[in-house]
């Protein structure tokens, strides 16, 4: 939870941005709206001359009162050892299971290449056998 670092009791105003500036005093800034930026400089609220520490968010309370919180940083945490076994394994399993695709895709195209070939050879056939039929009626026609 928020611990209190000094008691201000300031009244907040809407329209304006309340924050601990890098000289470690209370400050306010207009806010701007939309794309527009504020046209008024910060102004001053009140000398705390507090130090800041590493890791920490500063902010104004509702009872008006300079507070400060660790922050929370969620992220990507170093892995152990024992974590790098287990993804090394899960990498041979994805690629084991790649290749079982692609060679199920080779099987694919192998048949369709297949069934096409199949298929030119029996119009080839047929287109023959056509050509073959009519010389002999032609053939037939003039006798």
């Amino acid at each position: 939870m928020a611990t209190k670092v000094a008691k201000l009791k300031i009244k907040k105003e809407s329209g304006w941005l309340y924050y601990l500036d890098k000289k470690g005093n209370v400050s306010r800034a207009k806010m701007g709206r939309g794309r527009k930026p504020s046209k008024t400089k910060p102004q001053l609220v009140a000398k705390v001359g507090v130090k800041r520490q590493p890791g920490c968010l500063y902010f104004i309370d509702k009872n008006g009162d300079l507070a400060s919180v660790k922050m929370s940083r969620k992220g990507r945490k170093k892995k152990s050892k024992n974590k790098r076994k287990v993804t090394t394994a899960r990498k041979t399993k994805k690629a084991k299971k790649t290749k079982k695709k692609t060679a199920k895709k080779t099987k694919r195209k192998v048949a369709k290449k297949t069934k096409r070939k199949v298929a030119k050879k029996t119009k080839k056939s047929k287109s023959t056998k056509k050509a073959k039929k009519t010389k002999r009626t032609k053939a037939r026609k003039k006798k």
